[in-house]
């Protein structure tokens, strides 16, 4: 995707909102957190890439999607009406969103990491679950979550049951039940930067862009480029903004 980014705009990248744990009440205040960031930027974004785990849960039957997050909605809507292109990166929670987002709010969703050449800088965005060394067993659980017939037997299961279920599963996620925020151990043991790493050293990136870990990182790969993890919004509400020059990791 090649993009000219004009003078004074900038571009925002957020993730792992994880709308929806632990509670009702904590994830309402979250969205209001989010909503209240998402107009903060309103005035100079040119895009706003969304990379994944935005729902802890999300799947869309035929007519009925998940209760809830409309104040979420509502904002991508008027953003995305004022002309504001919006993306989604589907994680790990939200792999079952189909064609909800791209018909009724216009945003285009992706489900790979793409390759953004702004101006004369490269920059590569992805959720991140699935690369790097490791994790096989996720790695065959993700091929056969996103496999038609996993798709098609989850659409029979009634909305109110299949909705428990989920709601059941993400109690267990490693974000909900983490009692503190998760703490950096050493580049050699984040599975995304040794992907990054790796992936370097046959391709030029001047910007690695990612989600998942649940970390705001910024770290150096080689002399002329960068790791940035995105962090989470349970613990830390942080995101990254591009100048058209360099990337920044903030916190709202």
């Amino acid at each position: 995707m090649k993009i000219l980014l004009p003078e004074g705009k900038k571009i925002y990248f957020a993730s792992d909102f994880h709308l929806g744990v632990p509670d009702q009440t904590a994830s309402l205040e979250r969205e209001r957190r989010i909503v209240a960031w998402l107009e903060s930027i309103r005035h100079d974004a040119h895009s706003i890439y969304l990379v994944g785990d935005i729902f802890d849960f999300w799947f869309e039957y035929k007519h009925t999607i998940p209760k809830g997050f409309i104040r979420f909605q509502g904002k991508l809507a008027e953003l995305s009406d004022r002309g504001i292109p919006i993306y989604f990166f589907t994680g790990n929670h939200d792999m079952w969103l189909f064609d909800y987002f791209p018909q009724e709010l216009k945003i285009m969703v992706y489900r790979e990491p793409q390759l953004l050449e702004i101006n004369s800088q490269k920059l590569l965005v992805g959720h991140g679950d699935g690369l790097g060394p490791g994790d096989r067993s996720y790695k065959i659980l993700k091929r056969f979550f996103n496999s038609r017939t996993c798709q098609w037997l989850f659409q029979w299961i009634h909305p109110n049951i299949g909705m428990a279920i989920a709601h059941r599963w993400s109690r267990h996620s490693r974000l909900a039940n983490l009692k503190r925020e998760e703490v950096f151990s050493g580049e050699e043991n984040e599975f995304l930067f040794v992907y990054c790493r790796e992936l370097e050293a046959t391709r030029h990136h001047d910007y690695y862009i990612f989600g998942h870990r649940h970390l705001p990182l910024d770290l150096p790969l080689g002399v002329t480029s960068r790791y940035i993890n995105l962090g989470e919004w349970v613990h830390f509400s942080t995101y990254a903004e591009y100048n058209g020059k360099s990337v920044m990791l903030k916190k709202f």
